[in-house]
């Protein structure tokens, strides 16, 4: 039968959480019940930050957007529904990029849906 080498679980679990939890404060960077109690903590606050991160970009582009549309004289709703209307398929990532970025390229794109939202309230 070979010979099976095992590290011990427990101090190895022990270890990993206080590894995780080096640089806390005071206790919970010391003692291991402090110290897991915070690293679960922190996991938490992590995974529910990757999440808010998406919410608060996507909040973001939209304000630059809006603000860009309103230099140009058109909301922000208009806009949207106009570039839909259109047909153009840029998100708002990117729109938020060139209103940042190119000022005159969102111009063109303003103006493409205002004649878009203008084809349909004549048709």
């Amino acid at each position: 039968m070979p010979r099976v080498k095992r590290s011990h679980k427990r101090t190895d679990r022990r270890k990993k959480i206080l590894k995780r939890a080096s640089g806390y404060f005071l206790t919970k960077s010391k003692l291991y019940q402090a110290a897991q109690e915070a690293v679960e903590r922190g996991l938490k606050f992590a995974y529910i930050g990757r999440r808010q991160k998406k919410r608060q970009f996507r909040s973001l582009w939209i304000v630059r957007i809006s603000a860009a549309a309103k230099l140009n004289g058109f909301s922000y709703s208009q806009l949207i529904h106009g570039l839909k209307t259109a047909g153009v398929d840029l998100d708002r990532k990117i729109l938020a990029d060139i209103a940042v970025h190119d000022a005159a390229g969102f111009t063109a794109l303003v103006a493409q849906a205002k004649a878009a939202i203008g084809e349909k309230a004549h048709a």
